[in-house]
């Protein structure tokens, strides 16, 4: 009996839908070699919903979402929503609905794709940054009293609870452990100032070292992180740390893999239903003209069929983006490609269809 997955679409703003097309066009071509089903239903939330209807997340999109296998995302952002509406509202409330506590995100540099980093290469830029995903500062506690006047104060508090600090860093162990590749865990914090919530995390760590001495653990600031990233980056395996440092440690290191076009990330809940999106925006001067890398989207993608068990296909997806990176895109920006956004899906697809050699 053929194997079937249900998986939510929600393509999102501007670009979005174009991107989200072409990685479901791999997605497909994936699910026909390797002999598995997947079924797509579109969920059209977003800006232009938000505008027509004044919804932002209705409650029985958030039902229906739970008894799928898995949600592919592709942007959010409206150039006519307020900032923070639509990215709070949506993205924010579908993690915590969903209790998507992980924010995996892969760090590789692949053949054929710039970085700026000099002299590095792809065995040199090849890590993973486990990201707590539910708590910190954006677990929303916190207020404003006298707003508007000279007076004013504002407080913004990092929640860090033992279950939410233990359960992302055991997944951070495991997740290592599975990778085997230098089974090195880096504990990213500022235990130096930030002393309670990163007692926490450092003691919440150490003892769950214990669990894996097949792992090598260390720690470190988060500022000599973001210099170590520059400098040495290859002597990252996994890096695990809280919400807020993830978010912008991640972003540096999007663009030391060759930029956001390329960066794909993942919303997990290790027991439910998990969330797939390329880490770049809307980008929505650029909707409808077709020249957008999808790369990103169609990696998320391949994470997506990594997680639901599906390994080799998407061992099949990795291998024919690296082709299509090395031999056919001659540049990551938009309008640079060489090739349209439909045609690099088309690339991709065919390769993993023919397979790749790789």
């Amino acid at each position: 009996m053929t194997k079937k997955y249900d998986i939510a679409v929600l393509p999102g703003d501007g670009t979005g839908p174009e991107v989200v097309d072409e990685g479901l066009k791999v997605l497909e071509a994936a699910a026909a070699k390797f002999g598995f089903q997947m079924d797509f239903t579109t969920f059209n939330i977003g800006g232009d919903h938000y505008l027509a209807t004044g919804e932002i997340l209705p409650d029985d999109i958030i039902e229906q979402l739970t008894k799928r296998d898995a949600i592919f995302l592709g942007a959010i952002g409206h150039p006519d929503v307020k900032p923070g509406i639509l990215e709070k509202g949506i993205l924010l409330n579908l993690r915590f609905a969903l209790d998507q506590y992980i924010n995996l995100r892969p760090v590789k540099l692949y053949e054929g794709v710039a970085t700026p980093l000099k002299d590095k290469t792809p065995a040199d830029i090849d890590f993973v940054v486990v990201r707590e995903n539910s708590e910190g500062l954006y677990a929303g506690a916190g207020g404003t009293l006298k707003k508007g006047t000279p007076d004013e104060v504002a407080i913004q508090e990092s929640i860090n609870t033992r279950k939410g600090v233990e359960r992302c860093i055991r997944y951070a162990f495991e997740y290592c452990r599975k990778r085997n590749k230098a089974k090195k865990l880096t504990l990213c914090g500022k235990t130096n100032v930030l002393t309670y919530a990163f007692d926490l995390w450092e003691r919440a760590f150490n003892e769950v070292a214990k669990e894996y001495p097949d792992i090598e653990t260390d720690y470190a600031h988060v500022d000599a992180i973001c210099m170590w990233m520059v400098k040495n980056p290859e002597w990252f395996d996994v890096i695990v740390t809280d919400n807020m440092f993830g978010d912008i440690i991640t972003d540096l290191g999007a663009m030391i893999q060759g930029g956001m076009g390329i960066a794909a990330g993942g919303n997990i809940n290790p027991e439910g239903v998990s969330m797939f999106e390329p880490i770049g925006g809307s980008a929505p001067k650029y909707t409808g003209m077709g020249i957008i890398n999808p790369i990103a989207a169609i990696s998320s993608a391949q994470l997506l069929l990594e997680t639901i068990g599906e390994s080799k296909a998407a061992l099949a997806i990795e291998a024919a983006v690296k082709k299509t990176l090395r031999d056919d895109i001659k540049d990551m920006g938009a309008g640079k490609m060489g090739h349209s956004t439909s045609e690099v899906g088309d690339i991709v697809a065919n390769y993993v269809k023919g397979g790749t050699g790789e």
